[in-house]
């Protein structure tokens, strides 16, 4: 089918997407009977919806979104990036694809250490930042095991989206003028993103002709121009002239990663989640775990006990993610003894239910395998969208550029940004990151090796029937943003959008301190205060969207203080 056709029938259907009786008002879900797509940014929701309308499936629906977001969403959801897709299809099987970033070939172990034995802002500027991108490859592997659309006609709105334009909103002015200090520094990201000087406001058009040209090729092409054709020469020969190090055979070699999803059972209901090299999986599993069987959800959300047994949990996943968790292909991450019984009971037991157990006072568990000792630099800079077909096939989908803008590097000719991801590994072991995280040896930079990653994709099941979708970006504070939203979809009986509204609180173990957003009782903070928790107010734990399927409906929910949108049919 021709490019101008497709789109038309695409595009025709926006103006419909936001039935009449729909509300996304705070603490009220979107509802649908046939499909779903929650998204961060509302043009890409409804290219998806558009795909689910003319008979696509849902992970159609996931790549016509993904490539919308690396023009619509450029801070984040980006051609030149990676992530995780998590897929459960109706016949209820489930499969992973890890398309995160891979260091190059070139990388080596104290590649950002500077003369001085400190880390540089290599890692996080500039061409040497950028890992292998993986967005690509992970779409087309998810597209062509599992789509039924043609790939030309699934990247077709991306395309016109950045040939045409499409008008510039709030929040993506607000981003861009808020990176001026990165976006300003490389000549081809000034040009594109600051018009020299001058950045995008509300209202006005944005067009991208050079990204319209990489993302036509791929259409009709594949993801082999950009690993093989054309767009990989082209990457790999500026790389060369800027001092970056991802060259023809770095891309050529990269492959998307089939993974085994992590399974777990909750209060009768069945996690599956992502694996490593995410530690977000893991630690999702691990603090339902250490919280099964304490109780504390009998005083209600956000209550006092509440606060303190999820807290607790936190402070020991973070302890146990510094030393046990990296790259699977390098490291045999203890994922079984870090879930079994018996030592989430441990790690349970420990806590003291009147009082805060200090940083100090909380070490990695002991296990009889100590394979991996890890750091991570996750920035909050990712993006998240969830979809359920008619079909009841589920997908949610995180990927990122790390920083805001990655890099800051838009490759010239291309239009697309780099990602800056090799500040994810553990430039110098021992040292705190940007997020304040521990870690050692294991997540250190090595050839080919793909840094840890918070970002945890999560489908729930009940009785091997689709619940919920679940996903979020944010950094080191993902796990934690993800695991309170489905305590709240589980224990504490919310409707999604309820749930993704409702503060959200965080602790990582070090620094020790206790996070709470705005919107908490006075009193429960007292008393925490009187606990022994030293407590900061922050903006954002994460920025969750959620889908939730029950009683022949299914219900959506983005963060009513955030501008995402959910659209269903």
């Amino acid at each position: 089918m021709r490019f101008r056709t497709v789109l038309a029938g695409i595009c025709a259907l926006f103006p419909v997407v936001l039935f009449p009786g729909f509300s996304a008002s705070a603490k009220t879900p979107v509802t649908a009977r046939h499909g779903m797509v929650v998204a961060q940014e509302p043009i890409a929701a409804d290219v998806g919806l558009a795909v689910l309308k003319h008979g696509g499936n849902a992970v159609d629906a996931a790549v016509a979104v993904g490539f919308a977001l690396a023009v619509t969403h450029p801070a984040a959801g980006n051609i030149g990036g990676g992530g995780f897709l998590l897929v459960r299809l109706a016949n209820g099987k489930s499969y992973f694809v890890d398309f995160r970033e891979a260091a190059p070939g070139k990388a080596s172990r104290n590649m950002y250490i500077g003369p001085d034995g400190k880390p540089t802002k290599d890692s996080l500027f500039g061409w040497r930042a950028s890992g292998v991108p993986g967005s690509v490859k992970g779409f087309a592997e998810a597209h062509e095991k599992w789509g039924t659309k043609k790939w030309a006609e699934l990247l077709a709105p991306a395309v016109n989206l950045a040939r045409n334009g499409f008008t510039v909103d709030k929040t993506l002015a607000g981003e861009i003028a808020g990176s001026t200090a990165n976006l300003e520094n490389d000549p081809e990201s000034k040009r594109i993103f600051l018009r020299d000087g001058k950045p995008y406001k509300a209202g006005e058009t944005f067009r991208q002709p050079e990204l319209a040209d990489t993302l036509g090729r791929i259409a009709a092409n594949g993801a082999r121009d950009f690993y093989e054709g054309e767009t990989a020469r082209k990457l790999a020969a500026a790389m060369a002239a800027h001092g970056g190090l991802i060259t023809e055979a770095d891309l050529k070699n990269y492959r998307a990663i089939d993974r085994k999803p992590l399974e777990g059972g909750y209060h009768g209901y069945e996690i599956i989640t992502a694996p490593p090299p995410s530690a977000g999986g893991l630690g999702i599993l691990q603090m339902l775990g250490i919280l099964n069987g304490t109780g504390f959800e009998s005083d209600g959300p956000n209550s006092v006990k509440a606060v303190h047994y999820t807290t607790e949990a936190m402070r020991r996943f973070y302890a146990d993610r510094s030393e046990y968790l990296g790259d699977p292909t390098y490291y045999d991450v203890p994922v079984q003894q870090l879930l079994s019984p018996r030592y989430l009971a441990e790690r349970r037991d420990s806590i003291d239910p009147a009082r805060a157990t200090p940083a100090a006072g909380i070490q990695p568990g002991r296990i009889l395998s100590a394979a991996a000792h890890v750091n991570q630099r996750e920035s909050s800079e990712t993006t998240h969208f969830n979809i359920v077909d008619a079909q009841g096939n589920a997908v949610a989908v995180t990927y990122t550029l790390n920083n805001s803008f990655g890099s800051g590097v838009t490759v010239p000719g291309l239009g697309f940004l780099l990602n800056d991801e090799m500040d994810d590994f553990a430039a110098k072991p021992g040292s705190p990151n940007m997020f304040g995280l521990i870690g050692a040896d294991a997540n250190a930079i090595q050839p080919g090796k793909r840094p840890l990653s918070s970002m945890n994709p999560t489908i729930v099941t009940r009785g091997g029937k689709l619940f919920m979708a679940v996903g979020a970006p944010g950094g080191s504070r993902i796990t934690t943003g993800v695991l309170q939203v489905i305590l709240d979809a589980i224990d504490f009986h919310m409707n999604p959008q309820d749930a993704v509204d409702l503060p959200r609180f965080h602790d990582q173990w070090k620094p020790d301190i206790l996070y709470l957003q705005k919107g908490f009782n006075p009193d429960v903070e007292a008393a925490l205060v009187k606990m022994g928790y030293n407590i900061q107010p922050i903006n954002d734990v994460a920025r969750v969207e959620a889908i939730i399927a029950r009683n022949g409906l299914l219900e959506g929910g983005t963060e009513s203080r955030h501008n995402g949108k959910v659209v269903g049919y």
